[in-house]
């Protein structure tokens, strides 16, 4: 027999910090909704590097929950997003995850529209029929530093605040310099908080990432946060040495968490995720003067974690598609003059972060199957491990208890 879930404002009321949530909040499908509508459907979500479409016409497509995403470079070089939903009958007008075209062209019936999303030409629709008005509908979209954000809200929230601290990180990694080198998708079946869960720690690293840890470091400052926002000496004099030569790196955890930022040092002579620790790539990707800088760690929840080096670049996308399973798409970024053969390999370049996403999604998903379990009692926390699952977790519960609150009544 099924036991019903207490209401979800009752599971939050009573969740106990720095302990894991609740089953119902990692398996059942009426709270993943709930993360759609509050959280996905409302908040910026971070989508591609601009440098994927490359040439006019060039489009990705996405799909978050029930929404159908179409974003392509326009002929004036600007990047749009419109719903892939065609005004005639609603179908997909396109169908495959990228491409290039030279119009947008419904193939139902053929309605056309420009790269801009303007209609122009639908048949033997009568004299009345007013094309100004059946355009293809716009979603919200912003270019920060070469990295493309959407919000599928038709009021969506304030993007300067994340932007305006991140764009001094950023601009020296120059990512409108940059290309496409490879990219990888994988499934993990699990809740898309377990994902993030996972990598907010490296609790698991030593036992689970023998190629990761080879030049990503194990101190859990790393990963995690100090409750009163401190750091140590020998991680302030790296942001200082950084900040000394050009790159911004103290740590930032702003917007009530939802975003960090932070320059954070690699393991003792490695200057990128090789099994070497040697450049990956001959030509680097932005101006970072220091080779150890290390990796500026971006977060921004709930669809972004991304790794910026002195030679390459990596971005990472967290999609829910069900309750019990999620998308990650890992981006490598290289200068657009690199040569593959030449100034990388590109094996070379990728085995570690494969290596290390396949390694997460076998850990998650056992997590997910143990989560199953009517047996399942959530834990503790390691405070000095596992800061950053915390915080996650104190953040997403207070997304969601703001999203829930019961509208105030006006005076009468």
């Amino acid at each position: 027999m099924t036991v019903a879930s207490p209401p979800v404002p009752d599971l939050l009321a009573r969740r106990v910090p720095g302990y894991a949530l609740e089953q119902p909040f990692y398996t059942s499908p009426e709270i993943y909704q709930l993360d759609l509508e509050h959280i996905f459907y409302r908040d910026w979500l971070y989508a591609i590097p601009a440098c994927q479409l490359a040439k006019t016409g060039s489009y990705v497509t996405m799909r978050v929950g029930a929404y159908e995403v179409i974003i392509v470079r326009a002929r004036d070089g600007e990047i749009r997003a419109f719903h892939n939903s065609c005004r005639h009958r609603g179908s997909l007008i396109c169908k495959a995850r990228d491409g290039q075209v030279a119009k947008l062209v419904c193939p139902y019936h053929q309605w056309t529209y420009e790269l801009d999303g303007k209609l122009i030409w639908a048949n033997d629709m009568g004299p009345d029929f007013d094309a100004s008005k059946h355009g293809l509908r716009p979603i919200s979209l912003r270019n920060l530093e070469g990295l493309i954000y959407i919000c599928l809200s038709d009021t969506p929230p304030d993007f300067e605040p994340f932007a305006a601290l991140a764009r001094p990180y950023l601009a020296v990694h120059d990512l409108k310099e940059a290309k496409v080198a490879f990219t990888s998708t994988i499934v993990e079946k699990a809740n898309w908080k377990l994902v993030w869960e996972n990598n907010r720690e490296c609790y698991h690293c030593s036992s689970n990432h023998p190629a990761l840890c080879r030049s990503f470091s194990l101190d859990p400052e790393v990963a995690g946060v100090a409750a009163d926002g401190s750091v140590s000496a020998t991680l302030q004099a790296h942001f200082d040495r950084c900040e000394a030569a050009g790159a911004p790196a103290r740590f930032r955890l702003e917007g009530d968490g939802q975003f960090r930022l932070a320059r954070m040092p690699l393991q003792e002579r490695a200057v990128s995720y090789t099994l070497d620790g040697k450049a990956a790539v001959g030509k680097n990707l932005g101006r970072v003067a220091l080779p150890d800088a290390g990796t500026l760690l971006m977060f921004h929840y709930p669809t972004t974690w991304n790794h910026f080096l002195p030679d390459h670049s990596l971005t990472f996308r967290v999609t829910p598609i069900s309750a019990l399973e999620t998308e990650v798409t890992t981006t490598w970024l290289v200068h657009k003059d690199a040569v593959e053969g030449v100034d990388y390999d590109l094996k070379r370049l990728t085995e570690v972060w494969i290596a290390t996403n396949d390694e997460d999604r076998e850990i998650v998903e056992t997590n997910q199957q143990g989560i199953l379990s009517p047996a399942y009692i959530p834990g503790p926390y390691s405070p000095g491990q596992e800061s950053g699952v915390s915080q996650f977790v104190d953040w997403y519960a207070a997304w969601l208890e703001r999203a829930l609150a019961p509208l105030p009544v006006a005076a009468e």
